[in-house]
């Protein structure tokens, strides 16, 4: 296995009010240097000389003593970006954040995880409490923005739906409102089947490619993003918004050029609607060579995402990259067998207090269990190994020993 040294978290300096107890110390310090310049005063005639220099010690002792961290309640304005402190005591108070990227086995997409035809809340139950046993406490899951504007007051109660039952279960879910990847045309209605052997056959870009160039359609994605806000910013239930999962993945520069205009503005719709969870956007790429999007991205969220595919040294790498901004650090993809593999990753993940979400959860319909080169090329059998995913529909695990080692994390 490899083997790594823990970064030691930053201390992050609070503000500090004095207690009684260091109060009453003050006070008898204080009671201290009048007995001694009484004492001085009936002893020597410069006794007034030395009452100022006493005062300034126990005033320069105040201070030194009033330096101390300590964990306090931080308000702060949802409308700007939080401050490292703000973002470091927020994750303080959660635990070691463990979960998968989640759609059910029976969607193919998000479209067809939230419509409402085909809307499945008793199989989303039943595999999120195979997570609560398992001790996960969190989910990434995707949005449409489709599923909105087809249906916005049917969508948000699905989504409370949703929101309730991960409540039960015990799992505080990350919201992913856009994604570049995939099927660039994404059509509302009724979804293709899966392809039998091809990796992720359906899945679709939100907003889709028109929506993005089209002239007029970006009040249309305000809308939506405002809304979401409207209804759900003071929800207790959520963890945090990725407003936008690997946004550079594949773009054209024409539509890259749209992104790094629109990017930035969703993050303001959102905190000008005073959302109370933080706000994030996933970065790719490696640490050293981050372009001027990836930086842009960094300086937008208030904690920071990351994907990492590759064997423990990659992972690590961008671990201790991302470290110098001083902010919480979420892994929300990452497991790609044989390369990046639980027993290798998950330990160094937990010794650094990384939040870690995995690709898929039960294998559905997805396909995320074939490897990649079956895109274009789809097997005609099930793979040797699956690339992504940890549970078989019945509930069982793929890997046993991936399962064993979870549990043992988790619980411990």
């Amino acid at each position: 296995m490899f083997e790594v040294e823990p970064l030691l978290p930053t201390t992050v300096p609070k503000k500090h009010t004095p207690s009684s107890h260091q109060i009453k110390l003050l006070v008898l310090f204080l009671a201290l240097v009048l007995l001694i310049w009484l004492w001085l005063a009936g002893t020597f005639n410069g006794a007034w000389f030395f009452l100022p220099l006493l005062c300034g010690l126990y005033v320069f002792l105040f201070v030194l003593s009033s330096k101390r961290t300590t964990s306090v309640t931080v308000k702060f304005d949802t409308k700007k970006r939080w401050t490292e402190q703000q973002a470091n005591e927020w994750y303080a108070s959660q635990p070691w954040l463990v979960g998968s990227n989640y759609i059910p086995s029976t969607a193919v997409n998000q479209l067809e995880m939230w419509q409402r035809e085909t809307f499945d809340p008793a199989t989303i139950e039943r595999e999120l409490r195979i997570a609560q046993k398992l001790g996960m406490n969190t989910m990434r899951i995707f949005f449409h923005d489709l599923a909105y504007h087809t249906d916005s007051t049917g969508f948000f109660e699905r989504v409370d739906v949703v929101l309730g039952i991960c409540e039960k279960c015990g799992i505080k879910p990350l919201l992913v409102l856009f994604d570049s990847c995939w099927n660039p045309k994404p059509v509302a209605g009724p979804q293709l089947p899966p392809i039998y052997g091809w990796h992720n056959s359906r899945w679709v870009m939100a907003p889709g490619i028109d929506a993005l160039l089209e002239p007029g359609q970006e009040t249309r994605l305000e809308v939506y993003v405002r809304a979401l806000a409207k209804q759900f910013k003071r929800d207790t239930r959520i963890l945090a918004w990725d407003m936008w999962n690997e946004a550079e993945n594949g773009m054209k520069e024409n539509v890259l050029k749209v992104i790094e205009g629109l990017l930035p503005r969703m993050f303001e719709w959102m905190r000008e609607e005073g959302v109370e969870q933080p706000l994030t956007t996933c970065l790719m790429g490696q640490p050293m060579k981050w372009n001027s999007f990836q930086m842009m991205q960094i300086g937008l969220s208030d904690i920071l995402s990351f994907h990492n595919y590759g064997a423990p040294e990659s992972f690590l790498e961008d671990v201790r990259g991302l470290r110098r901004f001083n902010r919480p650090i979420l892994c929300t993809e990452w497991l790609a067998r044989p390369t990046s593999v639980p027993h290798e990753i998950l330990p160094i993940a937990k010794l650094e207090r990384v939040g870690m979400f995995n690709w898929g959860f039960v294998t559905g319909k997805t396909n995320t269990r074939f490897p990649y080169d079956s895109i274009g090329n789809p097997y005609t059998h099930e793979p040797e190994l699956w690339l992504h995913d940890l549970f078989l529909q019945d509930g069982s695990p793929y890997l046993q020993s991936e399962y064993d080692l979870f549990y043992k994390l988790l619980q411990s």
